[in-house]
């Protein structure tokens, strides 16, 4: 199985925009979000991921087939993280990878991918409601961080609900 990830090119964003309507469809029993009157969902950093310089919106490939997507945040500053407080840290927003390929492997070879390709502090959240991501993000970071070297809080205001991890890639 070989398994790519690549930056996904402006050009390209409508594949995002599909996959992005597969993902609030799956988690959407976790999170609450609805169809609007023309029967999408929407994610309002959309755009976003190609005009902040921050963010970076990722394909993943398994033998060439769209497998799903990343959206991550690099080197965000401080002002913006909720625990971290590294002058810059990087971040997961949105990590899906479609039913097909659960459970063979392919998100966490992805995961760990990202940890070591993006070196530095990483703050990963789940909303509350969402047991199998967070129950997917544990196993990770404890793998990598061999059960220590990382913070896990839980963090309950008017922006956020759910777990938190913290922790340093590639220090180890």
């Amino acid at each position: 199985m070989n398994i790519e990830i690549e930056m996904i090119p402006y050009e390209e964003k409508t594949v995002l925009y599909n996959l992005i309507q597969l993902y609030r469809y799956d988690s959407s029993e976790f999170d609450g979000h609805v169809l609007n009157n023309h029967g999408l969902y929407l994610y309002k950093y959309f755009d976003h991921q190609w005009t902040d310089e921050y963010r970076r919106p990722i394909i993943v490939k398994v033998d060439g087939e769209t497998a799903g997507f990343v959206l991550i945040s690099l080197g965000v500053p401080k002002e913006y993280m909720k625990l971290s407080t590294a002058e810059k840290t990087n971040s997961i927003s949105d990590f899906f990878i479609m039913r097909k390929y659960r459970r063979k492997g392919v998100g966490s070879k992805v995961a760990y991918s990202l940890l070591e390709r993006f070196i530095g502090t990483w703050e990963i959240r789940q909303t509350a409601a969402n047991q199998p991501a967070y129950t997917f993000w544990k196993q990770i970071i404890s793998k990598y961080k061999q059960n220590n070297g990382y913070q896990e809080k839980f963090l309950q205001n008017e922006k956020w609900n759910g777990p938190v991890f913290v922790f340093e890639s590639g220090m180890d």
